[in-house]
């Protein structure tokens, strides 16, 4: 069966058990792609599926570094969940986002987060944090902060939402207030703001605050 193997599979499943080898995981279907020259994701995606129809090897789909190699080749327990980086939400004054049609658009960047924490990632997405409103929270700028889709959250509870008609969206600790909503900073130095209820639309609530130490 190995000699039914292309030049460009062989490649991937040698850079595979090399990778392996060297950090104990397996690689992203981006770090493939990098590392054996491969023109896009979606070619490294077709040969991964042709080396599992050959039996050489087995993938999770749902899971980033879901690949496991058969025989006497490199295994690892996938460890990491690619989570869809939406784009950038402002803890300070509302800042526009990315459409939700865009969402599933199959070449969003994405970022590994750890099983443990997303699951199976399902309803779950990242955006970066732009700005300091948050920063008593712990949530600074700079900061990938992990959502889930939701359409109402408690009081209290951290949310992104949109206000419209400014299509416009703000990462604030939520409070309904009669016919208003207090969308209010976890930041001493700033003043919260308040709309009416019907201009606020909740899109997420914040599950976790992921921050890549140098």
């Amino acid at each position: 069966m190995v000699d039914r193997l292309s030049d460009r599979q062989q490649a991937i499943l040698a850079f595979i058990e090399d990778y392996i080898e060297e950090h104990d995981y397996p690689p992203s279907i981006r770090d493939i792609q990098q590392g054996c020259g491969v023109s896009s994701t979606s070619v490294v995606k077709y040969n991964l599926d042709r080396l599992t129809q050959m039996g050489l090897m087995s993938r999770q789909a749902d899971i980033s570094r879901g690949l496991v190699l058969k025989g006497s080749r490199a295994h690892a327990v996938p460890e990491t969940v690619a989570v869809p980086l939406m784009g950038t939400i402002a803890a300070g004054s509302p800042f526009p986002l990315p459409a939700s049609d865009t969402w599933s658009d199959p070449g969003l960047e994405t970022v590994d987060l750890p099983q443990s924490i997303v699951g199976a990632g399902k309803g779950l997405y990242a955006l970066r944090v732009k700005g300091d409103s948050m920063i008593d929270a712990l949530i600074g700028d700079g900061d990938l902060v992990l959502m889930e889709q939701a359409n109402e959250v408690r009081n209290g509870q951290t949310a992104a939402v949109r206000i419209t008609p400014d299509e416009e969206t703000t990462l604030k600790k939520f409070y309904r207030e009669n016919s208003k909503i207090r969308l209010q900073p976890a930041n001493s130095q700033m003043d919260p703001i308040i709309v009416d209820a019907d201009r606020v639309q909740v899109l997420s609530r914040l599950v976790a605050v992921w921050r890549y130490l140098g």
